[in-house]
């Protein structure tokens, strides 16, 4: 199982920078005023006489698409790590109902110890 979620991070990688990629390729919707002033004719395109528009919006829409389906994917991947990790044993924190009866037994010879005194346990700061 682990290859393939390899392989969906990695197509959801190179999806992800070509369609940053056809996105920034495209051209706005003002772009269309240059043309009338002898920016390029439609015998210059390289996509056919309709110009790269359709063809790059096709291809952006596809990328999105699959895209959205790589994202869902991966989410279904770490849903699914997420509940065998909780089935793994993780320990959790009980809580007893009787209440705690111990005490911490006190070292002979700290209670007549005043601040500040020979206690050789603390460095002394420089």
């Amino acid at each position: 199982m682990d290859w393939i979620e390899t392989l969906v991070v990695v197509a959801h990688v190179v999806i992800a920078v070509a369609l940053v990629g056809l996105v920034l390729i495209q051209q706005g919707k003002g772009a269309d005023a240059g043309a009338a002033f002898g920016g390029g004719g439609a015998s210059q395109t390289v996509f056919g006489s309709q110009g790269s528009g359709s063809f790059l919006t096709r291809t952006t829409t596809l990328l999105a698409i699959l895209f959205f389906i790589t994202s869902f994917s991966l989410a279904v991947f770490a849903k699914q790590r997420a509940e065998v990790a909780g089935q793994a044993g993780v320990p959790s924190v009980q809580e007893s109902s009787a209440p705690a009866t111990e005490q911490v037994p006190v070292e002979e010879g700290t209670e007549d110890k005043e601040e500040g005194g020979d206690d050789q346990s603390i460095p002394e700061l420089e």
